[in-house]
């Protein structure tokens, strides 16, 4: 009679914000000696995740390509974007949970920190309860950034918000202009709005614009000297001018 099998584990491994040398110890660890490796990419791209880790995977390793069925192409607010995506997602967790019962580990790389504004998140919460399930954690993008302008982003009793350049334009100039530090993600096609809304409330000459923080291509300028459209991989920054001794 045979013996039941273990159960694998599922790895959701945090890889920064885009330098394999700023991944933690634990990270890199699970990265290298990981048979198989699951990621998220565009359809016909290599992904960003699966960037970060090339040359630290073993040689015998079994990779997973996860690619989204829409990105931009349908809007977020259209009942057939979460309809394709929460389809994509319950197919990805049943592979994954296929091979954890078979007894294998599964390292899922994730950009930055696995539980901020990522994929896998929606894998972690159908995966939790099913099979084991263990998160690293890793730098995150806008730490990535404003480590990038070499300037601290609050200080003292500063508040800091993290708002979505997706937001509509009235409710972003209202946050730009309630807070003392600010992070604003997802901008791509949303720069000239973002740009807007940033006049709006009076804070164009303190905004800074980061593209590919900590990767090759890195840039920091100014919003009011920046002219195009900014690629997926930028962050916009508010330094907070707070309480210091």
């Amino acid at each position: 009679m045979t013996a039941p099998v273990s159960c694998g584990t599922i790895h959701g491994v945090g890889l920064g914000p885009g330098a394999p040398d700023l991944l933690s110890v634990r990270a890199d660890r699970l990265v290298r000696g990981a048979r198989h490796v699951a990621y998220f990419r565009k359809a016909g791209r290599p992904g960003q995740a699966r960037r970060i880790a090339d040359g630290m995977l073993r040689a015998d390793v079994i990779e997973i390509p996860m690619e989204y069925p829409v990105t931009t192409e349908v809007p977020v607010r259209d009942p057939r974007y979460n309809a394709r995506l929460s389809a994509f997602y319950a197919e990805c967790t049943k592979r994954l949970v296929a091979l954890a019962q078979a007894g294998e580990d599964v390292v899922v790389l994730c950009e930055g920190d696995p539980f901020f504004y990522g994929s896998f998140m929606h894998l972690h919460a159908r995966l939790s309860g099913v099979v084991p399930i263990n998160v690293v954690p890793g730098i995150t993008g806008m730490a990535g950034a404003w480590n990038a302008t070499g300037l601290p982003i609050t200080w003292g009793d500063d508040v800091l918000t993290v708002a979505m350049a997706t937001l509509p334009e009235d409710e972003l100039a209202r946050r730009i202009r309630d807070t003392d530090a600010l992070v604003v993600m997802k901008i791509g096609r949303n720069l000239p709005k973002l740009r807007r809304a940033v006049v709006a409330a009076g804070r164009e000459d303190a905004a800074w614009l980061v593209e590919y923080a900590a990767m090759p291509g890195q840039r920091v300028t100014r919003l009011a000297e920046a002219e195009s459209v900014t690629p997926y991989f930028s962050i916009l920054l508010i330094h907070g001018q707070g309480r210091r001794p």
